[in-house]
């Protein structure tokens, strides 16, 4: 049985989604506030995250960021929630490494349906290409979903993964935002274009952290992997 964290300061929230996964047939845990959710995070190990934005003290993308940052943390795909549907905070969200991003009020059934999807893409990912990819002295590992610069390993999330092997696998050639949508994101269609931008932003941002910067914008239509030495 999967465990599912539900990270919320509203009682009535907390209730609702837990019995909705409960009912879906997962074990839930909950936290009231985010100093609590990293305890319950590193005492439970949760299969996923969902997670409320709008929090006193410590919010939910706080919450996010610090999750991300600990290597010793088990890389739990993450859904915000929010009273807010703001674009902004959705992009800020994903950009802290979160998976998903419902705003409140929203579907019980729905949250589930993302919780399983999300749980799809972490648990039973498509089948991976036969062979590591190479481009330069960047390489990429599709079974083990790995990414290295010379024997240095670049931490990706399932997502960021996904986006780096679409472009390795096509070196030189434009690869618009809807094939990077279809290929690393399973929900693309309720994805946007400034979504998918924020990933392929995180995705550079990790490689510049290693001294490349081989993902070149074509503008209006979507993104290449260039030169990489």
């Amino acid at each position: 049985m999967q465990t599912i964290l539900v990270v919320d300061d509203d009682p009535n929230i907390r209730e609702v989604v837990c019995f909705a996964l409960q009912k879906a047939g997962f074990r839930t845990v909950t936290a009231d506030n985010g100093a609590q959710a990293l305890q319950r995070h590193a005492s439970e190990r949760p299969d996923l995250v969902v997670l409320d934005i709008t929090m006193p003290e410590l919010d939910g993308t706080e919450v996010c960021r610090r999750l991300r940052a600990d290597a010793t943390q088990k890389q739990a795909p993450i859904i915000f929630l929010s009273a807010r549907d703001d674009e902004v905070d959705r992009i800020i969200g994903l950009e802290l490494g979160g998976d998903d991003y419902m705003a409140k009020p929203f579907s019980p059934r729905e949250l589930v349906a993302r919780v399983r999807a999300c749980l799809r893409r972490y648990s039973a990912p498509p089948t991976p290409a036969p062979q590591r990819l190479q481009h330069g002295r960047l390489s990429l590992d599709p079974e083990q979903y790995k990414a290295w610069w010379d024997d240095r390993e670049i931490v990706l999330t399932l997502t960021e993964f996904g986006i780096l092997r679409t472009l390795m696998a096509r070196p030189g050639r434009v690869c618009t935002r809807d094939l990077l949508m279809g290929e690393a994101y399973e929900l693309h269609k309720i994805v946007s274009d400034r979504t998918i931008d924020s990933h392929v932003r995180r995705v550079r941002a990790k490689l510049e952290a290693v001294g490349i910067d081989p993902i070149e914008t074509v503008h209006g239509i979507g993104y290449k992997l260039g030169p990489c030495t």
